[in-house]
């Protein structure tokens, strides 16, 4: 793993630059992990529902059975039709962006947005290999990207936040009120 300024790891520093938006980080080793972590974060938090988009099928249906034996629900499309009952957004992302703590996910696909942007948590899986130390290192992706055809990409950076005119801040107005983000490691 290479070193940067202040010889912090890419990982470190995307961390401090997370958690400094607010955003709680874990490192994780495995997805096995991820699992047990978004169904205990939705179980403390008394959510009924899972919204799990991107989410390789090997390891969805150990989430499956896992919110099963603990009563709850799992949707993993056609989230519209359940907006107002998320409470747990789990996706993966393509990028983290280390200096701002960012998390880059590309978004064509509407139930992306919804459990990223509508649930009341988002819980991010990102690659620990996906980790850039600033927004210039993946712009020849994302011009590829955005060469063939309409593209949504999101830029997160925490929680949804928002202050009025007297600067009274509020967390969670226009989208999900934490944000988790989980390096997997090794990966």
């Amino acid at each position: 793993m290479s070193l940067i300024s202040n010889k912090l790891s890419l990982t470190e520093l995307m961390r401090r630059n997370a958690e400094s938006v607010s955003a709680i980080v874990k490192e994780i080793k495995n997805w096995e992990e991820a699992i047990i972590y978004v169904v205990d974060v939705t179980l403390k938090q008394v959510g009924k529902v899972i919204a799990a988009v991107g989410i390789n099928n090997k390891f969805c249906s150990n989430l499956e059975f896992q919110c099963n034996k603990n009563g709850i629900k799992l949707e993993t499309k056609n989230l519209r039709n359940s907006l107002d009952l998320i409470h747990t957004g789990f996706t993966t992302v393509d990028y983290g962006i280390a200096e701002t703590g960012t998390l880059v996910i590309q978004s064509n696909n509407e139930d992306v947005r919804i459990a990223s942007m509508l649930s009341n948590i988002h819980i991010a899986v990102l690659p620990e290999s996906k980790i850039r130390k600033r927004f210039e290192d993946i712009t020849g992706e994302l011009k590829n990207r955005f060469k063939n055809a309409a593209d949504y990409t999101a830029f997160i950076s925490g929680p949804s936040r928002t202050a009025d005119i007297e600067r009274v801040l509020t967390i969670g107005a226009h989208g999900p009120l934490e944000l988790h983000i989980l390096i997997l490691m090794g990966n």
